[in-house]
């Protein structure tokens, strides 16, 4: 393999694992700044022990999420040093503003609510507990701005060979940004509530503290079904700016391979990107495609014809992540709902077998938000800033395709024991259960 199919591995390899930390420290740290608000509210120890237990686990998530992220900066400089050059006075405010504005503030307050439960008052560190949620939810918000102008390249101008920002206003307004960021937060809302739901699924099944577990679950259900439902509506958004603004990665997610109007949508299809047509094409919804990226019947949709060769996105690994990661939102709503309408008639533990489910579901949120950025980035190519850069330009000139073998290989042995440490402790404290805990 050259340079630039290693680079995109290595990069590709780090992205992927480092996100599976990302999208539980999003959802948790509201979770758990809920059940300490509840605490204070009411006086009720269940609840101290609740934010206790669940904090507990969302702290592993997040030490673990920092140094996988650590890793990911260096790659900029050796691997993609083109593209750094490029974009750096366009990404140098952003990054800048969520290292110090953003991470900052989240790692203080960790700190405060970490070693502050008898230090100060409960009020005090109840907002320590929502101060930690803001700041994780506002670093994601300037790195997902930095990926929408990616995604739609705004106030810049071209000059010395580079993008240079122009207008920054332009940058922090981007509406391709601004939906990523929505449609991204909520679905580390739906893989928190899962993830919370599923281990209480666990300690009802072996009958343990029942009546915490309970309430556990029955927060995350009501947690994870608005956060599903707005999900579903922000991917819609998503799905119009994408059509607006990057029609070759609607065709490649849709594998629609001829312009109409009025472009109807195969339930059941398959692609065939050798012959430039699709093998399998049966029960189409009458201008379906057109409503469902236009909301126009009429609308005109390209096909993958429409452009060069070398301008498509791959077909097949985008179709079929966009069609499971939609397929498992939809599942989504469907069991938090039952879930949520369960919990809150008490009838939980009757169901040992929809508790089971939920309990094996846990792996499938995290699934569905890694095939999201599949059908981001992957259905961004051949683009590394669309329209602007391509993947093959941003690749760093003076590293070896020996250099990057090395590197890759050093990342997923670190990786993989990473994986390891995270699962193992991770497990081991949530079969533990909460502990008795005072302040």
């Amino acid at each position: 393999m050259d340079v630039l199919s290693l680079s995109r591995l290595q990069f590709a390899v780090t992205a992927l694992f480092h996100f599976i930390f990302v999208p539980l420290t999003l959802g948790l740290s509201i979770l758990v700044a809920w059940m300490e608000t509840r605490y204070v509210r009411t006086g009720d120890e269940m609840y101290l022990r609740m934010t206790k237990f669940w904090g507990k686990l969302f702290l592993i998530n997040f030490a673990l999420g920092v140094v996988t992220g650590i890793t990911m900066e260096f790659q900029f400089g050796m691997n993609w040093a083109e593209y750094s050059k490029y974009v750096g006075d366009i990404f140098g405010a952003p990054l800048a503003i969520e290292a110090t504005a953003a991470f900052f503030l989240e790692s203080t307050f960790i700190g405060l609510w970490v070693f502050g439960w008898t230090k100060v008052s409960k009020k005090v560190h109840l907002l320590a507990a929502w101060l930690v949620a803001f700041g994780t939810n506002l670093s994601a918000l300037w790195i997902l701005l930095a990926n929408g102008w990616m995604q739609n390249p705004v106030g810049y101008v071209l000059r010395n060979g580079r993008a240079e920002m122009d207008d920054f206003g332009a940058l922090i307004t981007n509406g391709t940004g601004w939906t990523i960021f929505f449609h991204t937060v909520l679905s580390g809302y739906v893989v928190a509530a899962f993830f919370v739901m599923g281990v209480s699924a666990y300690h009802l099944l072996k009958k343990n503290q029942a009546t915490l577990f309970k309430v556990s679950f029955r927060t995350a259900a009501l947690f994870g079904l608005v956060s599903a439902v707005l999900l579903a509506f922000t991917g819609d958004q998503r799905g119009i700016d994408v059509a607006k603004r990057q029609p070759a990665k609607l065709a490649a997610m849709e594998s629609l391979w001829e312009t109409k109007s009025g472009a109807p949508m195969p339930l059941l299809q398959w692609p065939d990107e050798k012959n430039e047509r699709n093998s399998v094409e049966a029960l189409k919804i009458p201008n379906g495609l057109s409503l469902l990226a236009f909301h126009k019947a009429s609308a005109e949709v390209k096909g993958l014809k429409d452009f060069p060769p070398d301008e498509r996105p791959p077909v097949l690994p985008t179709f079929l992540s966009f069609r499971i990661m939609v397929g498992l939102g939809a599942l989504f709503v469907l069991l938090a709902f039952v879930g949520w309408l369960l919990s809150r008639k008490d009838k939980l533990e009757t169901k040992p077998l929809l508790l089971r489910i939920f309990l094996y579901a846990i792996p499938l949120p995290y699934i569905a938000t890694e095939l999201g950025w599949i059908v981001a980035e992957v259905g961004r190519q051949p683009w590394l800033v669309y329209g602007l850069m391509k993947t093959s330009d941003g690749v760093s000139r003076a590293v070896s395709s020996g250099q990057v073998v090395v590197s890759l290989l050093g990342f997923t042995v670190v990786y993989g024991v990473l994986a390891v440490v995270d699962v193992f402790l991770l497990t081991k404290y949530a079969r533990k259960g909460p502990q008795e805990a005072s302040r």
